[in-house]
């Protein structure tokens, strides 16, 4: 095997499944190289030792410092080398899905310049804190694992990710530091175990896809701050059991894919929503501003107050009348609760009493 690496990557051609191939990055792409690039582009190659039925990785004596692609995918891999993760200095793609990996190398966050790793389809229950020194890291697919949680730092150095893809794993929630994601363009948590979508979602405002979808009976309901990510053009939240979608995604003018099949929606009832995106809109908007027919209106305590004429319905300049059940009283509008008890009593609830230091009585002394 060591042989057969080494040959090729003397040779640089010859490349299939059952072959370990270094080959010069661009290669046969059909189109040619700018005489500037040229020169560069020759020196990048990947490594491609896929679908050989691996256990484990032979020693490699020969330099890896040059390869920018390694491909170990589609082998029975239980484990990859520290030291050979370390010594890719210059890696950009690593490919090591469908394998029997139970974990990751901690060396991994030597690689400063790789910019996608995909691990689908292994055995891994986590993954390695030191992941989050990987900043230039752009895609990261941790599919068909067993992944219970992700490193809760994860967002707060990875602030290049693009794609985050996560589906069908046992995750019981995503990262607080999630939504310092600012460059994440699509999400992927779908067919896990999440019951809340964390805080301070509406700071992903390049997020353009979401699926949470097929959570089932564990998440229940959304956060206000998903219909604040204003370049969300696909959201699917079918197959969970979720009832109430939050106002705030009436204001989600560029969604144009929405499916929420499987959840036991009652606002919006689910025929708005089979109607169209529009319509659902229409529906949640008026909601937030208080205008829709079914729109609940507050009953707070205030009015109650006005009612029984502790406070006026005057209002201040600008201001809806107290039949509105509007709660924008000015100080100026309290009146006394005109012998509705004794002088003896109010005494006992003004304000020097209850809120100044309780001080001994010099009675007491």
């Amino acid at each position: 095997m060591r042989d057969m690496a080494e040959r090729r990557s003397r040779h640089g051609h010859g490349h299939g499944h059952g072959h370990a191939n270094v080959v010069p990055f661009g290669a046969g792409a059909g189109g040619g190289l700018q005489h500037g690039e040229h020169e560069q582009e020759v020196k990048e190659k990947k490594l491609d030792m896929s679908g050989l039925s691996m256990d484990t990785i032979p020693h490699l004596t020969m330099s890896l410092g040059h390869i920018t692609t390694l491909d170990l995918s589609n082998n029975n891999l239980e484990s990859i080398p520290e030291s050979m993760i370390a010594r890719l200095l210059n890696v950009v793609v690593l490919d090591v899905r469908s394998n029997q990996l139970k974990s990751l190398p901690n060396s991994i966050g030597c690689l400063s310049k790789l910019r996608v790793l995909n691990v689908s389809g292994n055995l891994l229950q986590s993954l390695p804190a030191t992941i989050e020194e990987c900043r230039a890291l752009e895609e990261l697919n941790a599919n068909f694992n067993q992944l219970t949680r992700l490193p809760d730092t994860l967002g707060f150095e990875l602030h290049s990710l693009r794609r985050l893809s996560v589906n069908s794993n046992k995750l019981t929630s995503l990262p607080f530091s999630t939504s310092h994601m600012t460059a994440l363009r699509a999400l992927d948590a779908r067919l896990n175990c999440i019951r809340a979508l964390p805080e301070g979602l509406e700071n992903l405002v390049n997020l353009e896809v979401l699926n949470v979808s097929q959570n089932f009976h564990f998440l229940r309901e959304l956060p206000y701050g998903l219909g604040l990510l204003t370049s969300l053009r696909e959201l699917d939240i079918s197959y969970n059991s979720i009832s109430v979608l939050p106002d705030s995604m009436g204001c989600l003018a560029k969604l144009n894919k929405f499916s929420a099949v499987g959840n036991p929606l009652v606002c919006p009832p689910m025929d708005i929503v089979e109607q169209s995106l529009d319509a659902m809109r229409t529906y949640l908007s008026s909601r937030m501003n208080g205008t829709g027919v079914n729109a609940k209106k507050k009953k707070g305590w205030l009015p109650r107050m006005v009612k029984y004429n502790t406070f006026s319905g005057r209002m201040t300049p600008g201001r809806k009348s107290a039949h509105d059940n509007s709660e924008g009283f000015s100080m100026s509008d309290y009146h006394s609760l005109n012998g509705s008890a004794s002088p003896g009593f109010l005494s006992m609830l003004s304000p020097r009493r209850l809120f100044s230091p309780r001080r001994d009585s010099p009675k007491h002394h």
